[in-house]
This record gives structure tokens, C-alpha cells and sequence, in this order.
């Protein structure tokens, strides 16, 4: 009995020894950690331009301040019941946004949530940072996501 007990002791710390081992799939003692831009799941938010009918986005360098009046009526209209300009609310704050995200992606988020929270990793884990509230599609036009994004160069 005595010998049962010490054998399985002896077993658990070899698998407590074999756990604590640095070799992961990520780490290998010959070539170090994989810089997260290696990792497939990883994507550039700022290149990444998303999943939707936006492949380039014009902005000058200053805000067309006609065209953000429009988007923050229909951000107010829109968008506020679960974005708040500059706080976490049940959605992302969209404040500075565009030092997050690239613009395409933005529009394409507004233009077509349902297939970038499926297949988007950075929206994918959006939802997953906010509890798995999808955003609902509010049927904007690309003019009104535009005039949005604009609003948003203004906050």
C-alpha cells in the first residue's frame, strides 16, 4: 500500500514537472516567442480594412465639417442607444477611433456587422470584449456611413 502511495506521488510530480515545461507551441528554446504579428489570428487594426462593400475611403486632411454635422445626426439617431461618444457603453467608445482602425474597417463594421463579427478577428473580438453583443445593422447607406465616419474625426 505504502509503495502504491509513493508511485503515485512520483507520477503526479512527473506530470506537474512535464506541465511547468517552457517548450509551447509558441516558445521553442531555439527560436524564442513568435512576435504577435506572426500569429495567424492576429491582424493589423490600422491596414485591416475589413469584411464589406468599403475597399478605400477618401478623407482629406481637414474634417468637412458639413459633412460630420450629417453624421452626428445620424450617430445621435442611429447609434447612441448602445455608443457613447466617449465611454465604453454596451459598444466601443467611437472616440478616436481612427487611431485604432482604418477607416474602411470603420464603415464596413457600420455597413455590415453580421459577416465582420463572423469572420473579422479584431471584430470577432470586439463582440467578445463586449459580451457577446453583436452590433445591430442599422441599414445605413455608404453616404451615411461616411458622414458617421466623419462625425467621428470630429470627437
Amino acid at each position: 500500500m505504502k509503495n502504491s502511495v509513493l508511485k503515485l506521488l512520483a507520477l503526479l510530480l512527473l506530470f506537474a514537472w512535464a506541465g511547468c515545461s517552457s517548450d509551447t507551441p509558441e516558445t521553442t528554446a531555439t527560436d524564442g516567442p513568435k512576435p504577435k504579428s506572426m500569429l495567424a489570428e492576429e491582424a493589423d487594426p490600422l491596414t485591416n480594412k475589413g469584411i464589406g462593400p468599403v475597399t478605400s475611403v477618401e478623407m482629406s486632411a481637414a474634417v468637412d465639417q458639413a459633412m460630420a454635422d450629417k453624421g452626428k445626426v445620424v450617430y445621435e439617431k442611429m447609434c447612441m442607444a448602445c455608443h457613447k461618444p466617449t465611454e465604453k457603453f454596451i459598444g466601443p467608445a467611437p472616440k478616436g477611433i481612427l487611431d485604432r482602425r482604418s477607416p474602411e474597417w470603420v464603415m464596413n463594421m457600420i455597413l455590415n456587422p453580421e459577416q465582420m463579427v463572423k469572420e473579422d478577428p479584431i471584430a470577432k473580438k470586439l463582440l467578445m470584449e463586449f459580451n457577446g453583443s453583436p452590433m445591430a445593422n442599422q441599414n445605413l447607406t455608404q453616404d451615411e456611413a461616411r458622414q458617421v465616419l466623419e462625425y467621428f474625426r470630429t470627437l
